[in-house]
């Protein structure tokens, strides 16, 4: 089971297209509002989370963050959200953050040392909390991190998040059925 945790600001397209494709692979993606469950994104779009944070008991194989510098606030705002990544990661369990996101498990000290991206003009973040950003990259998994820098590589993301969740096949499976790139 994934958890992808969504805050009032949330990026739309960061969020609904890895609940998409990540749904169509087969694989179990729970929907966690942050504090409630009707989450308000970027662009007005409402979406009615599967549980709430308080509900968020179980120990995910994964925790996808996406970006929007409100929806990020909204995690960074939530003890209950920010125990659930440190868990996570503690465990040694894989974090997924696209966009402004990788810059919450970067606060927190887990991209020391670790290759990452995020969106520009969130760089220096990661650097000074030890990651060595990957400006020409799009999507990079380092160990049990995955980040990816924006809007624009939600598709990109997805795919990978297949590929460590299930396989590469699988993943291609989605794209051939969807007529991806």
């Amino acid at each position: 089971m994934v958890y992808i945790l969504l805050g009032d600001g949330f990026e739309e397209i960061e969020a609904l297209t890895q609940i998409d494709y990540l749904r169509r692979a087969g694989i179990d993606v729970v929907s966690v509002g942050i504090g409630k469950k009707e989450i308000c994104g970027a662009h007005n779009i409402v979406v009615k989370a599967d549980i709430e944070t308080d509900k968020a008991n179980e120990k995910a194989e994964m925790i996808i963050l996406p970006g929007g510098l409100l929806g990020v606030a909204s995690i960074e705002g939530s003890q209950k959200a920010m125990d659930l990544i440190k868990s996570t990661l503690e465990d040694g369990r894989k974090i997924a953050a696209i966009c402004a996101a990788p810059s919450i498990i970067a606060k927190i000290g887990a991209l020391k040392g670790k290759k990452a991206v995020c969106y520009p003009g969130f760089e220096d973040i990661l650097t000074q909390n030890g990651a060595e950003v990957q400006k020409d990259k799009r999507v990079v998994t380092d160990g049990n991190i995955t980040t990816a820098k924006a809007a624009g590589v939600s598709e990109e993301f997805s795919f990978e998040l297949i590929n460590i969740l299930k396989t590469s096949k699988e993943s291609q499976q989605v794209r051939q059925a969807i007529f991806a790139r």
